[in-house]
């Protein structure tokens, strides 16, 4: 048994470290020169950013597991806090040192910024999901289930819309009520410490790809970055993989590529058509990550603050989460008006906008806007998505994008690729 991984994102990485703790022969191909996929490390005046900033929650237990399995401490990598929901000067919401779901329960009820009916609106809501299972007989947009159960004025605008954006990277209007109760389910509807918030002091690519790399090497596997797979074709029983360094054979494959990469590979296999006919009907959705450097003294109130802004969501402080002092970290999540604009321009505008919420602040000495055309696929209602096994045998799709429960983020990606590694040894083992 040989196998190939085909990406080196978390979704590849997790299922090549899967299959190291078994001692599969197992080899990586990463187009780039740096492993992490869509949440890789960005170089930038000496300083490691990220080409999209993530927030991780307790809840992500698979992808906590698999750090440690490679050897890693969660938490040295990891600010572990209760959930702190802190829309600047808008709303503030913390989890109680309570028994779940005691905890999140008096934190909406405690909240400041909410009127106490849209308090109560918002506590009778959850309790109505958990009480249902947090299922829906059929889909609807996420904006059609909060006009249902009469979620309203500011709870709505400061808490679910914000809290759909960010999980789901889709507007409400569009998004998936199933796969945003799936969230709510795991996320606040769990035990306690699943909603803590998890914000990385490390880049993405130290977090887990790069120590996954080491882990798989040190147990006689190969990890190659810019080695770009330029073809797989089928090869008496197994598959050829072809790089620029030439042709290597493999008994099987994992492909953990973005969606819109997966079928160059796909189209015209005849037994695959239904899946990149699936694929191919998938759209996405953009995630902008803007940088400021401002001089060493700035710093936000909290690491992790949010805005009531038509078009930023949150601001991360660098110099509190992993000593980039004066660095502030902004997102924009899903599609926009933004979009349209030349990148100098929209990090005046952020600049502008934190100066409009926080108070006067100095100029940024230098500024990096990371724009992900493609971050996310959009989490739309029923969407139809790839299984990971497919009609081809030993050949294995990976991703965020693949059926689970989950929008595309790193507990789905890691998710998707522990389960395809696992399918290779349950069919190796029986």
């Amino acid at each position: 048994m040989k196998v190939a991984v085909i990406g080196g994102g978390y979704a590849g990485m997790a299922a090549a470290a899967t299959l190291a703790e078994r001692r599969v022969p197992i080899t990586v191909f990463e187009a780039a020169r740096t492993l992490g996929g869509r949440a890789r490390r960005v170089e930038h005046c000496g300083l490691a950013l990220d080409n999209g900033l993530h927030v991780l929650i307790g809840a992500y237990s698979e992808l906590l597991r698999l750090v440690e399995l490679v050897g890693e401490d969660p938490a040295r990598l990891l600010l572990r806090t209760p959930l702190t929901w802190q829309i600047q000067d808008q709303l503030f919401l913390k989890a109680a040192n309570l028994p779940a779901p005691l905890h999140l329960l008096t934190a909406l009820l405690a909240s400041r910024g909410l009127a106490l009916g849209e308090r109560l609106g918002a506590l009778r809501f959850m309790l109505r999901m958990r009480r249902r299972d947090y299922r829906l007989t059929h889909d609807v947009s996420v904006a059609e289930l909060l006009d249902q159960e009469q979620q309203k004025g500011r709870a709505r605008h400061l808490l679910w819309r914000p809290l759909c954006i960010s999980a789901l990277n889709t507007a409400p209007e569009v998004a998936s009520a199933q796969v945003f109760l799936h969230v709510l389910r795991d996320g606040l509807g769990a035990k306690r410490g699943a909603s803590d918030l998890l914000l990385p002091r490390v880049d993405l690519s130290a977090l887990f790809p790069e120590p996954a790399a080491r882990y798989v090497e040190a147990r006689g596997g190969h990890v190659f970055t810019g080695e770009r797979v330029t073809a797989i074709d089928s090869d008496d029983g197994g598959y050829m993989v072809a790089t620029a360094s030439g042709r290597h054979a493999f008994t099987h494959v994992i492909c953990a590529l973005p969606p819109y990469r997966v079928n160059a590979f796909l189209v015209g296999i005849t037994a695959l058509a239904e899946i990149t006919e699936t694929i191919d009907r998938m759209t996405y959705q953009p995630i902008y990550s803007v940088y400021l450097g401002f001089p060493e003294h700035v710093h936000l109130s909290t690491p992790m603050l949010g805005f009531d802004s038509d078009f930023l969501q949150w601001a991360f402080d660098r110099g509190a989460l992993c000593g980039q002092h004066g660095v502030i970290g902004l997102v924009i999540s899903a599609e926009g008006a933004h979009e349209s604009l030349p990148h100098h321009e929209l990090a005046q505008l952020c600049y502008q906008e934190l100066q409009q919420q926080l108070g006067p602040m100095p100029a940024p000495l230098w500024h990096r806007v990371i724009a992900e055309k493609r971050a996310t696929f959009a989490c739309k209602p029923s969407l139809e998505r790839p299984p990971a096994a497919t009609p081809l045998r030993d050949f294995f799709l990976a991703g965020d994008y693949v059926t689970n429960d989950y929008p595309a983020t790193l507990e789905a990606a890691v998710r998707s690729g522990v389960a395809a590694a696992r399918m290779i040894l349950e069919r190796r083992d029986s």
